[in-house]
């Protein structure tokens, strides 16, 4: 579908990388199969786009090209963010040395975050009742993680000479441990790692192995998992101790409400400022001609 916006032709390999990126981030919050909400995504993609190159049309009218020497120091910030300059060229798709384009798309980027900053920029601070009433709105997002504590005993399949045989073993070793065995006993008596590694302390989710969270969180204090594996063996876990979320006291936290609450407010106008931009725009999405 040829998309144009004030008769600037939107390409359409862009259109489709940015479909592709929101659709791969609903794929990873497993709130997508398939190709049952592509449409939407679409509609996402399109609404991105057209609210970037109307950006960056407003901006190339009313905002002044940045010197030189700025985007010379904004090219050198990027390059030493993505890891030196051969990275950053590597994740450009181009080869080292080909800058003008890459000055030009800088010089782009400087400009409408100008813009951005002219139309959004300056929100006032917010007052101690707005923090407070924030925090109360979205008490959910200032809590403490969940945190659970297990012990584990762990058999190599690297040395295990007959996978099925291993497995018999351990279900033998879970027999003994839901039969009151001592499990610290069972540690050294079975596992393949020493013993001063059987605890793993507390840990939250995102800190150890998908695999190994997945059971651990969904078990009670004192509890025997089954028998599992992951990559690097099997494994058999009891849990310790576990800390449920607890609110954090608005004080910690009022900080981070602060740079919230100004920062959707600059979204807020941001966004206000991009219907103002579509209300004169020409935008044209039509279906390609067979």
């Amino acid at each position: 579908m040829p998309l144009t916006i004030n008769g600037e032709l939107v390409d359409a390999g862009l259109l489709d990388a940015e479909f592709s990126q929101i659709k791969a981030h609903f794929e990873q919050q497993a709130n997508v199969s398939c190709c049952e909400r592509d449409d939407e995504f679409m509609g996402y993609a399109k609404d991105n786009i057209i609210a970037r190159v109307l950006l960056s049309q407003k901006a190339k009218e009313t905002i002044e090209d940045p010197s030189a020497e700025s985007v010379d120091l904004h090219l050198e910030k990027l390059k030493e963010e993505y890891g030196g300059e051969e990275a950053f060229y590597f994740k450009l798709g181009i080869a080292p040395g080909n800058e003008e384009q890459v000055r030009k798309d800088v010089m782009e980027s400087m400009r409408v975050d100008s813009l951005i900053e002219e139309t959004s920029g300056d929100v006032p601070e917010p007052n101690d009742g707005e923090i407070e009433d924030y925090y109360k709105s979205e008490k959910d997002s200032f809590m403490t993680p969940e945190e659970v504590r297990s012990m584990h005993i762990f058999k190599s399949l690297q040395q295990a000479e007959n996978k099925e045989r291993l497995f018999a073993e351990m279900r033998e070793v879970r027999k003994s441990a839901c039969a009151g065995t001592d499990f610290m006993d069972l540690v050294r008596e079975h596992s393949d790692k020493p013993e001063e590694e059987a605890d793993l302390g507390w840990y939250k989710r995102g800190e150890l192995m998908d695999e190994f969270e997945l059971i651990t969180f969904s078990m009670e204090v004192g509890e025997i998992s089954p028998v599992f594996s992951t990559q690097w063996g099997m494994h058999l876990a009891k849990l310790i101790e576990r800390r449920c979320p607890e609110p954090i006291p608005l004080e910690e936290v009022k900080d981070e409400i602060r740079e919230l609450i100004k920062a959707e407010s600059r979204d807020s106008r941001l966004k206000s400022y991009i219907e103002k931009l579509k209300e004169t725009a020409t935008i044209k999405d039509e279906p390609e001609s067979d």
